[in-house]
């Protein structure tokens, strides 16, 4: 075997040193390659997550304007609050069910601010219904308090305005299931208002509420007690 002479040694040398650097200079284009990926990859996410805490913002923004029985400084976009659920009542014995559905249509308030009560079968079927909503959204009532009595025969919910009028007064209405009838407490009570949208309901029916001692008398409050079913014999049956 013949001895290498120096200028093959050399160029040997020459070419490995060549090799090296190549392989020196290609290692740091991938580190530089990966580095900028990286921050890449890192500005994709900051832009992301940019995005989406802007949708769950906007998102909540919207829920809030869509409930509460606000009145809003601004309106609301026109095609919000599209998907809002009724607040549901299910009779104790779990046949009838009452649902209080918003359907205040005024932009410069949530759309809770009026109500339509309706009562239903738990089949689907609609037994009756009452609006409480008025043409430009701030003359009507929307649903303060609500609760069945214990023996599933009535349901009694109290109102109060979505205007702010008469902010002293509470009209209490009650739904005879035996009737099919909804009626005002008022009516049961000589024409006295109810000042109080809070009350208490006791086995089987009856309904203990705030009111005055005589019409107009709002400074003296008295508690009375109603037995509903008592009551509602009493009615004059609602005109056809």
């Amino acid at each position: 075997m013949r001895p290498e002479t120096d200028t093959v040694c050399s160029a040997r040398l020459i070419s490995a040193r060549s090799d090296m650097f190549a392989r020196g200079h290609a290692m740091l284009a991938i580190q530089s390659c990966s580095r900028d990926a990286s921050k890449r990859q890192t500005r994709v996410f900051l832009f992301v997550a940019v995005v989406a805490a802007a949708l769950l913002s906007s998102q909540a923004q919207s829920e809030m304007r869509c409930t509460g029985h606000q009145v809003l400084r601004k309106p609301r976009p026109e095609a919000s609050c599209q998907f809002i659920t009724p607040e549901i009542f299910i009779s104790p014995d779990k046949a009838i069910h009452a649902s209080v559905l918003p359907v205040g249509v005024s932009l410069y308030a949530t759309p809770d601010m009026e109500s339509r009560v309706v009562i239903r079968s738990s089949d689907g079927d609609t037994l009756t219904s009452e609006d409480y909503s008025s043409p430009r959204g701030m003359n009507g009532h929307y649903v303060y308090f609500a609760k069945w009595s214990p023996d599933s025969q009535f349901f009694i919910f109290s109102l109060t305005s979505s205007g702010g009028h008469q902010p002293w007064s509470f009209p209490i209405i009650v739904y005879s299931r035996k009737r099919n009838v909804i009626a005002k407490l008022s009516d049961m009570i000589q024409g006295r208002p109810t000042i109080s949208g809070d009350f208490e309901v006791s086995g089987p029916h009856t309904l203990r509420v705030t009111t005055s001692k005589r019409p107009g008398a709002i400074d003296q409050p008295v508690r009375v007690s109603i037995d509903l079913e008592k009551a509602f014999a009493k009615l004059k049956p609602p005109a056809q």
